[in-house]
């Protein structure tokens, strides 16, 4: 899971935390494998522990420039299909669906992908099946780690409030995308601070490709202050200090203290809190 610091008493701690399960998931990627019954584990020790160089950070200064200009913007646009005075509540599915599955993500978060590569599938068709209705609050604090600063999270969320006033099928299918092993940068590496770099991965969605709509909001920063007000509500969750977390009619699903990342840990944890 990737850490948030919102609290400075913390902070080191959680940083702590967060290096493991980054760690964690580089290995699962190495390998390929999930053992499941407990948590995800992995073998292969990584040379030289953590001291990689960070790539693509040339441009942060601009990139806060931006962002810092965005804060500060008159105009705010939410995207369609969101509700809210902010439009920062985002409810994907049957509205008739008894149960909530509350997602909490953050674009640059390795974990995430890795949850989003093996049980992602599952979340979709549950949504699909009608089994509960999915509320998604995204954050950007793995912007502001100062071991590994940039703008990719908070250009990501951007992107996905265009993709998400496309449709709520197109939000799915792009964050799927972004997700991908293919397209999902690591952590070191602000690949999606880039508009271009979300442009292309956009044309691999089926309702995006060729949107010039969709691709003008995204280099034009239409839900910048949005994307903004989206990672105020995702720090503002005074009991979520991680992503991925989940939330199952406002309980936590967890395996010990992790989140579950493959569909036999995640499955029957649903069926466990789920409503009748």
């Amino acid at each position: 899971m990737s850490n948030r610091n919102n609290q400075q008493n913390k902070q080191a701690a959680r940083e702590r935390l967060r290096a493991e399960r980054e760690r964690q998931a580089k290995r699962d990627r190495t390998r390929r494998q999930l053992f499941v019954g407990g948590a995800v584990v992995a073998v292969l020790a990584i040379a030289g522990g953590i001291g990689y160089a960070v790539t693509n950070m040339g441009s942060s200064d601009d990139a806060n420039q931006k962002w810092r200009a965005a804060a500060e913007k008159k105009t705010f646009t939410k995207p369609a299909n969101t509700t809210g005075s902010r439009g920062t509540t985002v409810v994907i599915g049957d509205k008739k669906a008894k149960n909530t599955l509350h997602v909490y993500e953050d674009m640059r978060c390795p974990v995430c992908a890795q949850f989003e590569k093996f049980t992602g599938p599952t979340v979709l068709k549950d949504i699909k099946d009608g089994t509960y209705k999915a509320q998604f609050t995204m954050g950007t604090f793995l912007d502001d780690n100062k071991q590994m600063p940039g703008a990719g999270s908070k250009n990501a969320l951007s992107a996905l409030g265009a993709a998400l006033n496309v449709s709520p099928q197109a939000f799915l299918d792009y964050k799927e995308a972004l997700y991908a092993p293919k397209n999902h940068p690591q952590e070191t590496n602000d690949a999606f601070a880039n508009d271009q770099k979300l442009i292309d991965v956009a044309q691999q969605v089926k309702e995006l490709k060729g949107n010039t709509a969709f691709e003008k909001a995204v280099k034009n920063g239409t839900y910048d202050r949005w994307a903004l007000a989206m990672s105020k509500s995702f720090n503002d969750t005074k009991d979520v200090d991680a992503t991925p977390t989940f939330k199952l009619n406002g309980k936590k699903l967890e395996v010990g203290q992790n989140p579950p990342m493959t569909p036999d840990q995640f499955t029957p944890l649903v069926k466990q809190n789920l409503e009748k």
